[in-house]
Parts: C-alpha cells; structure tokens; sequence
C-alpha cells in the first residue's frame, strides 16, 4: 500500500475543468492529487519568421510555477529546469497537430503549475491538449478553419517509477524524492510512444524494471485520454 492508500497501478484523483479561463481561445484547469496546473492555448495569425511562406503552423508552449506553487516561495524565473519541461511540453503537442492543416498561424501553449506536488510536466500535457483541442475548436467554430483535421488524436503523459523495489504509477512528491527510477512516458491513444524520460536516482534500473513501467504507463495513459475525451465530449 502506497502512502496515500492507492494501489501500484492507480492514478491520483484526477479533474479536468475545461473554460478555465474566459479569454483564451482554450483553456483548462487539471487537478492531478495536489498537483494543479492550469493550461491555456492562445491563437496568433502568425508563425515565427523562418516559417512563413512554408503553408504551415506552429506550436510553442512556455511553463512555470508560481512563487508559491511549494512549500517555499520560487523566483518566477522558470531556470533550465522550467525551459527543459517546456521544450518537452511542445515537443509532445506538435506530435497531436497536423500543422500543415493547422495553416499558417502558431498556437501557444502557457502552463501555470498553481500547486506542485510531482508529475508537473506530466499534468502539464495532459491539460494542454484539452486547451489546444478547445483553441482549434474555436477556430472551427469563427471559420477560421475548415474542419478539426488539424488535431490530432490525444496526447497525454504520466509519471511510472521504482519506489521501495516496486513499479508504481502517478508518483507524488513524498514518492518522487526517494525512487530509485523516475520516469515520465508521453503517449498517443493508440499506444504510440513521444517521448521517455527515465532516470537511475540510486544506482541501475534492468531491462525488466523498463519494460514493466512502460506497461504501467500504458494503462495511465488509456485512463488519462478516457478522461480527456469524456471532458470534450
């Protein structure tokens, strides 16, 4: 039993609130246990420099915590850490957008963590691709595009580690800071892997451990897109 009662292959209490805020062409609020982050996807109708003409999109995403997203107040300066995640973050949602069929306009993805209790990045996909999900909808719906062939299907992503010699899923902090592997999958519906992020903490992990976490995340990842899909209806 982990030290909040949920069993190895359990989520935290997951809600995903979407409309979290009233200007952004998308936005939503994940709750992921106690860790918050409200995502938010803004429309430009243009696209960096080195990509006009081409007849494509783009997508950035920038990611911070708030000063008192901890135990302790941080600086606003997201450092190399917060740069990192958020290169991540747009890595993963340019894998669910057709950019091409997005048009020449960039979609920008901002990521608040409002309470961090592990798994930050994580939750922080999961929530943006509701947002970016919502922005192209409205898009649809202004008549700005066609049709929703610019998204594609769900993205999310979920923590897996070894806590105490055992394979667990969805890490909280008080687990996150004494595993021995952490590792953050980001994922597609169909089982497709974007991206792995795997870490020894304390030594060596062996081929078994890596296969038995990438099937733990598999089953986070089915849970997260249900729950994404069920927001979006």
């Amino acid at each position: 039993m982990r030290p909040d009662g949920r069993r190895p292959d359990q989520l935290r209490p997951l809600e995903i609130i979407p409309h979290y805020q009233k200007h952004a062409e998308g936005s939503a609020l994940i709750k992921l246990g106690d860790t918050w982050v409200l995502c938010a996807a803004s429309v430009e109708e243009t696209v960096p420099a080195w990509m006009t003409g081409k007849g494509k999109g783009w997508l950035t995403a920038e990611y911070a915590m708030l000063p008192r997203s901890t135990h302790t107040r941080s600086k606003r300066d997201p450092g190399g850490r917060g740069k990192e995640i958020q290169r991540l973050i747009g890595r993963s949602l340019r894998a669910a957008v057709d950019l091409k069929a997005l048009g020449e306009r960039t979609i920008a993805v901002d990521c608040d963590v409002l309470s961090a209790d592990g798994g930050t990045r994580c939750a922080s996909i999961t929530g943006a691709w509701v947002a970016l999900a919502l922005a192209i909808g409205k898009l649809v719906e202004t008549g700005k595009l066609p049709n929703m062939n610019a998204l594609k299907p769900p993205v999310a992503a979920v923590s897996v580690g070894v806590v105490g010699g055992v394979v667990v899923l969805d890490l909280p902090y008080i687990e996150d800071s004494k595993a021995e592997v952490d590792t953050n999958v980001v994922g597609s519906e169909d089982g497709s892997l974007i991206e792995i992020q795997g870490t020894a903490e304390k030594g060596t992990f062996d081929r078994k451990q890596l296969d038995a976490m990438l099937d733990l995340s598999a089953i986070g990842l089915r849970q997260l897109v249900a729950a994404q899909r069920k927001v979006l209806g």
